[in-house]
């Protein structure tokens, strides 16, 4: 495979958001149908609804529709990189996206939720090491290629997202 410069997608917000969900970089499958976590096996979407007491959203808009009821932003660290597949590992020349403008659009964010350690290690290296404005949690990320179970994963974003948004209140 060859390594070819790719792009992310914009923010879903809304100004009242109180907690950040960050990813790394969208997988192939996400770029192709153009939204997050659009692979099949990706636990994203089913656990957010879970959790957050909801149908599980088939459309974009439902997506974005059931984040924002709840007070969610979701981006990922990455703008662009080059990247061979869809592996965390692979992403080289990262470039991050703009965090200022989303926390300036969004001043009640209080949450960052890193959806795996990759996204964590790029936000710390590219953006910021530390910003006492937040509080920064690393959740297992959703992702098929991270392997720890379905309820595992689960639980750890339950027990997040409820801190989040309950103290974000």
């Amino acid at each position: 495979m060859t390594e070819e410069r790719i792009r992310g997608f914009g923010p879903v917000w809304r100004a009242d958001a109180r907690v950040l969900i960050l990813g790394s970089m969208p997988s192939v499958e996400s770029l192709r149908q153009s939204f997050y976590y659009a692979h099949p096996r990706n636990a994203f979407w089913p656990m957010m609804a879970e959790i957050l007491g909801e149908p599980v959203p088939r459309s974009v808009e439902e997506k974005r529709e059931m984040l924002m009821r709840h007070g969610i932003a979701l981006w990922d660290t990455v703008a662009a990189c080059e990247r061979a597949g869809s592996l965390d590992s692979a992403i080289r020349a990262a470039e991050a996206n703009d965090f200022e403008s989303l926390y300036t659009k969004c001043p009640s964010i209080r949450w960052v939720l890193f959806n795996g350690g990759a996204s964590e290690a790029l936000y710390r290296r590219l953006v910021a090491r530390e910003d006492a404005r937040f509080h920064f949690a690393r959740l297992p990320s959703t992702s098929p290629a991270y392997t720890l179970s379905y309820e595992k994963k689960r639980a750890a974003w339950k027990r997040a997202l409820e801190e989040a948004l309950h103290e974000s209140l």
